[in-house]
């Protein structure tokens, strides 16, 4: 018998909600077998990032390399990168292995609002590792920081999404969570494909949304190492992201913005 392997390339979240703790959570419950090379060390909780300690960077490479090296890997799933310096060499290290599919989380901004990544970080993600990923899931935030635009209306994410796709040659889930409409469609554009598909959902009142960008693309990850083609790991994605907020919006945890449910078992 063979697992379905997951790597996940992000910062530890020292509330559990988001970040390698998520990323963890979710693989697993996925049915996937999941395993972690860490980033940077956060001190946070559900009220926000208090300080971030950076990994050193041989040390990244390192555990990336022993986990892929021996295990390997059926999938990768990145999370946050807060420094050019890393992201050069997350980027180096991983194209000696670019057989295995991508899913790139381009994380710049927590849900509290706390800076995650540098200025200069944001045009290495561009330059150095956007190009050997298979998709990008950034949130309406990082899609206006990449795009250099606002975008304000759910009617302007169809184009966004193959505007950012064309411009990084790559295939972009956009999430649309951060606009006010009641009725939200994230869009997948597929850029091998040319397609746009789009993943309607409806807003539930919680605050218990921390971590819903690590949840999602670990799905999609997770997705991808069971075989499914982009287009139906998207909707995975969705559909568990999705799942996981409804599960989780009535519980009480810490004092700010709670967790998704991680146990929602959509195997």
């Amino acid at each position: 018998m063979q697992y379905h392997r997951v790597l996940t390339i992000a910062g530890s979240d020292s509330g559990g909600g988001a970040g390698v703790q998520a990323d963890i959570k979710t693989i697993a419950d996925c049915g996937c077998y999941a395993m972690s090379a860490i980033t940077a060390i956060t001190v946070q909780n559900t009220l926000g990032v208090q300080s971030v300690h950076p990994v050193p960077t041989p040390f990244i490479r390192d555990q990336i390399t022993a986990v892929l090296d021996d295990i390997g890997a059926d999938a990768i799933k990145i999370g946050m990168l807060h420094s050019s310096e890393v992201v050069r060499e997350v980027a180096e290290t991983l194209r000696g292995y670019q057989d295995i599919p991508i899913v790139l989380d381009p994380v710049m901004v927590s849900t509290s609002g706390h800076r995650l990544i540098e200025e200069d970080a944001i045009a290495s993600l561009c330059s150095a590792l956007i190009p050997i990923v298979r998709v990008i899931t950034p949130n309406i935030p990082e899609a206006e920081i990449l795009l250099g635009q606002s975008l304000t209306t759910q009617c302007s994410l169809p184009n966004a999404a193959r505007l950012l796709a064309e411009r990084l040659q790559v295939s972009v889930l956009l999430k649309a969570g951060h606009l006010s409409e009641e009725r939200l469609v994230d869009i997948f554009y597929d850029f091998d494909q040319h397609t746009t598909v789009e993943l309607p959902s409806v807003r539930i009142n919680t605050r218990n949304t921390h971590g819903t960008g690590c949840t999602m693309s670990s799905a999609f990850a997770s997705g991808l190492a069971k075989g499914y083609s982009m287009g139906e790991a998207a909707q995975y994605a969705k559909q568990y992201i999705n799942d996981a907020i409804i599960a989780g919006a009535n519980y009480e945890i810490g004092h700010g913005f709670g967790p998704v449910c991680h146990a929602v078992r959509r195997v």
